[in-house]
């Protein structure tokens, strides 16, 4: 099998690129804004279900992060499973990946829009759409620097913003918050129904929502074949995942559930970090979180047009995508897959606009699961190639803990929640349209594959 040399792309990201983007790169507008879905289906348990959701991600990263050391490739996990479980399976995580990320693209071009359009409604949204993708595809469009250093602000922005959010919750848990009233300590914990008001099924609930926040954290695994010595930095941010995430997600959701009531209808409305910071009275909350979760969505769309190019440039590079997708300029940008991605994200902007509630919403189904398959794609993979290692006694540099037990777990309890999915009304539709778009890739998969495989050369022995 032919790898994909990932070399002749540029080494554009520095260390403090990569650095910020294994740091900022998993908060995004699901922190700021969604995490009231989950804490509206847990309650103050919503905690329990981060912290579940943070080991779960963390033994997935630990073992991507396995295979990203020893071999840094920007096909990163479809590659994996390219060489674990057969082509087939690289073709499709790798396709469904880039389907992913492809319609972030338009998502967030949207979302950006109506706060763009709310500050400034001389202009209509749409034109804010077309406008915020073409300019975040021009970082992406000249260089690969300019990705690192747009995400570098990017995350920064939304780190300062976590952290001041956690030392304003933390002084008014300690009633030393003075522009609150009548708001402290952690009583809310259990006054308003219990800490875990609708039981184990609510906290399965939360999960689902909350696993779909971490997802782009991944990303670390790709963005590092672009830099130099990628080991040392996978290992570095592989590493210290599990305490950036807790700090993110676990510390901000306790302080919010602790602070104020979880049952409020303004929770749902405005947000979790915009409820809480108007129920301690900051000022300009509104216009403060509206910036920080523009500064987020404009991160994330960031991170979408890297990560789905360079997903099509390692599928171009395997003759699984056109081999057009390979072509880069000089600066090791690969052009074609750039623009290919973003006119995607621009036919769906479109669409959504034309066909408004219709076409989009259809497309954003088809999404539903493919995290938690790209997820159990990175286990069973990690399960195969460390077992092949094993067995020929070759050495693994950094490895997952309690092999192959922790591995086995991680695919149980992610096969268990795409099968509660599966059967749940609330998510059986989206899961349904998920798995039917998988089955259609595979098919293809198979297809491509087999053309390749028969298209080769056939050695011929000479006696």
């Amino acid at each position: 099998m032919n790898s994909t040399k990932t070399t002749k792309l540029g080494e554009g990201l520095s260390n403090r690129h990569v650095t910020m983007i294994s740091i900022g790169g998993v908060i995004g507008a699901g922190l700021f804004v969604g995490s009231s879905a989950a804490i509206a289906k847990a309650g103050p348990a919503a905690v329990l279900a981060y912290i579940i959701t943070s080991i779960l991600v963390f033994l997935v990263m630990r073992m991507l992060g396995e295979m990203a050391v020893a071999q840094p490739d920007t096909g990163s996990f479809s590659t994996y499973a390219r060489k674990a479980i057969g082509p087939w399976a690289g073709f499709t995580i790798g396709w469904l990946y880039w389907w992913f990320w492809g319609l972030v693209i338009p998502i967030e071009a949207i979302a950006g829009a109506e706060i763009l359009h709310a500050w400034f409604p001389q202009i209509s949204s749409a034109i804010y759409a077309f406008a915020f993708i073409i300019l975040l595809s021009l970082a992406n469009f000249f260089s690969t620097k300019s990705f690192g250093e747009f995400e570098f602000w990017f995350a920064l922005i939304k780190v300062i913003a976590i952290i001041v959010f956690i030392l304003i919750g933390v002084t008014a848990v300690f009633g030393f918050w003075p522009l609150a009233k009548d708001v402290s300590g952690v009583g809310h914990l259990f006054s308003n129904g219990g800490f875990m008001p609708h039981g184990m099924g609510g906290v399965l609930s939360a999960i689902l929502i909350s696993a779909f926040s971490f997802f782009g954290i991944e990303i670390l695994s790709i963005a590092a074949a672009e830099s130099k010595n990628p080991e040392e930095k996978i290992k570095r941010a592989t590493n210290l995942v599990l305490y950036r995430i807790i700090l993110f997600f676990v510390v901000s959701i306790f302080l919010a559930v602790a602070l104020v009531d979880w049952r409020s209808p303004d929770l749902q409305k405005l947000g979790t970090f915009q409820y809480v910071l108007v129920s301690l009275n900051v000022p300009q909350t509104k216009l403060i979180m509206d910036t920080v979760v523009f500064i987020a969505v404009a991160s994330c769309m960031n991170a979408a047009v890297y990560t789905s190019s360079r997903m099509l440039f390692a599928l171009g590079a395997r003759h699984e995508a056109p081999k057009l997708v390979t072509k880069i300029n000089g600066a090791g940008v690969p052009t074609i897959a750039v623009f290919a991605s973003t006119f995607v994200g621009v036919i769906c902007c479109a669409v959504n606009y034309l066909f408004p509630g219709q076409v989009f919403g259809f497309l954003l189904s088809t999404t539903g699961s493919i995290a938690l398959l790209v997820y159990l794609v990175i286990a069973f993979s990690q399960l195969r190639l460390r077992s092949k290692l094993e067995k020929e006694g070759a050495t693994v540099p950094f490895k997952m803990w309690l092999f192959p037990w922790l591995t086995w777990f991680v695919i149980i309890v992610i096969t268990s929640v795409l099968g509660y999915m599966f059967l749940s009304p609330q998510y059986s539709h989206e899961t349904t349209l998920s798995l039917s778009v998988t089955i259609g890739v595979v098919i293809c998969g198979l297809i491509v594959t087999r053309k390749q495989k028969s298209n080769r050369p056939v050695a011929v022995r000479v006696d």
